[in-house]
């Protein structure tokens, strides 16, 4: 599976549901996500394929080392983008979450580190 917005948006979902929880169900990612148990269990196949989940048949979901690492990625710029939207367009939170959802996807990462110096001089803190 590439890494295109819809396994990451799977496998940030994990990420979150594992820092929760200590792992995820198939049924708190369909909730979370807001797609049908079918689809889940399509990018959880796909996902344990490719070598960035465990998964137990209708158990428990948890990240490999791979997927925490490239998850954790997805969040940090989730995270800072989100930060910077707040802090230096005075944006909502709410907005801020909805768009950074969006922009981690496909943001680069020169313009990560762009954001992350502008925080870093203006002493914004994820």
């Amino acid at each position: 599976m590439d890494h295109n917005e819809s396994s990451e948006m799977y496998l940030e979902t994990i990420y979150l549901l594992e820092q929760q929880h200590g792992h995820a169900h198939g049924v708190d990612i369909a909730v979370k996500l807001n797609v049908s148990k079918a689809s889940v269990t399509k990018a959880v196949k796909n996902l344990k394929t490719d070598g960035f989940i465990n998964h137990e048949s209708y158990g428990t979901i948890t990240l490999t080392s791979r997927g925490k690492e490239l998850s954790e990625n997805i969040y940090l710029k989730h995270k800072l983008i989100a930060r910077f939207l707040i802090d230096s367009l005075g944006v909502s939170s709410g907005v801020a979450a909805a768009n950074a959802c969006k922009m981690e996807h496909i943001i680069s990462d020169e313009l990560i580190e762009a954001i992350v110096i502008f925080n870093e001089k203006n002493d914004i803190v994820i």
